[in-house]
């Protein structure tokens, strides 16, 4: 079975946070922390919260409709099948 948080975390990674090089930045314009930030670039055992998708949405203004396709091309592992 696959581990989709940690999909979701590496989609999170590969889109944003990899290009970035202030994390306190980045937490402030995406109304997270910059833990958070820091916790999503080591990417080991994080576990991320829909509330910290949607602040990043929004802020990217992005829809979780959107995001979850996004996530979905990037690693089509991730879909459920019906």
């Amino acid at each position: 079975m696959v581990d989709r948080n940690s999909k979701i975390v590496e989609f999170i990674y590969e889109k944003w946070i990899s290009k970035i090089t202030n994390n306190s930045e980045f937490a402030k314009n995406h109304n997270i922390d910059e833990k958070t930030v820091r916790l999503i670039k080591d990417r080991k055992s994080y576990r991320t919260s829909l509330e910290t998708i949607e602040n990043i949405c929004e802020a990217e203004s992005m829809n979780l409709s959107h995001f979850f396709q996004e996530v979905d091309k990037m690693f089509p592992e991730v879909k459920f099948e019906k």
